[in-house]
């Protein structure tokens, strides 16, 4: 009988283990958004995004593709580039682009093909994701705000803060970025 009492307390301790871990889990679940559900300026936010994902990494395993838009998140929070992320994206510091491909008219002549593909269609989705999340995700690239491809050395005094797929990862002193701050 008093084994059959600790069994019965032992499994009675184990679910409400498990559901009290169960309501954890489910209070950390991403939110799930479609991009036709969000209002016009968010889908124009979404769209920079996707397409600076899949020009700068298109090819990059699925942390490479958060890192791009961690460090355009970063650069919007730190006050030292534009408001939001179009503005990042599109900036230009004299004649030279922020993002490389944005002054590559090959790249830029391609943007409406490019969105009917289906690889384009899950990186936009992942720009969903990370805008309507992104408090909940952990900034993969600690506070980088810029980075390079692994095959050129452009010789910057930057920290380096981690090599993720094909890009190198760097932070700039001058920039303190202020998670509070909005990123569209």
């Amino acid at each position: 009988m008093q084994s059959k009492s600790i069994l019965l307390s032992i499994l009675f301790s184990a679910v409400i283990i498990s559901l009290s871990m169960v309501n954890v889990n489910l209070y950390n679940l991403p939110f799930k958004a479609s991009f036709n559900s969000l209002d016009k300026e968010t889908q124009k936010q979404i769209t920079c995004l996707a397409d600076n994902i899949y020009f700068e990494a298109a090819h990059e395993p699925l942390k490479g593709k958060k890192a791009v838009a961690f460090v355009t998140f970063n650069r919007v929070m730190s006050g030292n580039y534009a408001d939001d992320i179009c503005g990042v994206v599109y900036q230009k510091t004299g004649s030279v682009c922020q993002f490389s491909w944005y002054c590559e008219s090959k790249h830029t002549n391609n943007r409406l093909t490019i969105r009917s593909t289906s690889l384009y269609n899950e990186i936009q989705q992942l720009a969903v994701n990370m805008v309507v999340n992104f408090e909940r995700y952990e900034d993969v690239t600690n506070g980088a705000t810029y980075y390079h491809a692994d095959y050129v050395n452009p010789q910057w005094k930057l920290k380096k803060v981690d090599q993720i797929g094909r890009h190198i990862f760097y932070r700039s002193n001058r920039d303190q970025i202020d998670r509070n701050k909005g990123i569209i």
